[in-house]
């Protein structure tokens, strides 16, 4: 009887062990759990404005249809863009490099990784990249169906 006791209680420790070590496994899957649901998304605002990076208005949105339109744009160092201007708002995120905006008047606007930009609307202006690695650039445009997103303007040279 005595022995037959003895078991019993060997069985209860060990079932009561293997009960506390499941428990603290659960509680570990449990905590790993909580630190994975803990982990938010982030959302960071890099621009909200009404004006171009030259301080001017945007124009009023076009009555009609609206079309979205988002391109990638990748330049290579040293590369100019001829001059040109867009119909339709615009802007954008640098991901990688450094491009300089010219205004026709000479005003500059010199764009770094990480940074958005909104651009001049109706008003000619050329992009330089004036860096050691390429520019990566996306634009995102609010436009309408058959605008042109730029118009070019061969006539003005570069210098």
């Amino acid at each position: 009887m005595k022995k037959m006791m003895n078991w019993m209680m060997a069985a209860i420790l060990i079932c009561g062990a293997t009960t506390v070590t499941g428990s603290l496994t659960s509680c570990k899957k449990a905590n790993t759990q909580e630190e994975q649901t803990a982990a938010k998304v982030v959302s960071t605002e890099l621009i909200r404005t009404d004006k171009s990076w030259d301080g001017v208005e945007l124009p009023d949105y076009f009555q009609g249809r609206p079309e979205l339109v988002a391109v990638k744009y990748e330049f290579p160092a040293g590369q100019k863009l001829g001059w040109h201007h867009h119909p339709v708002m615009n802007y954008g995120i640098l991901v990688q490099g450094e491009l300089t905006i010219i205004g026709q008047d000479g005003k500059e606007k010199t764009v770094h990784e990480g940074e958005a930009v909104v651009e001049m609307v109706n008003t000619i202006h050329h992009g330089e990249n004036r860096g050691s690695k390429p520019v990566i650039l996306y634009m995102f445009y609010l436009s309408q169906k058959d605008l042109p997103l730029a118009v070019q303007h061969p006539e003005i040279p570069l210098e």
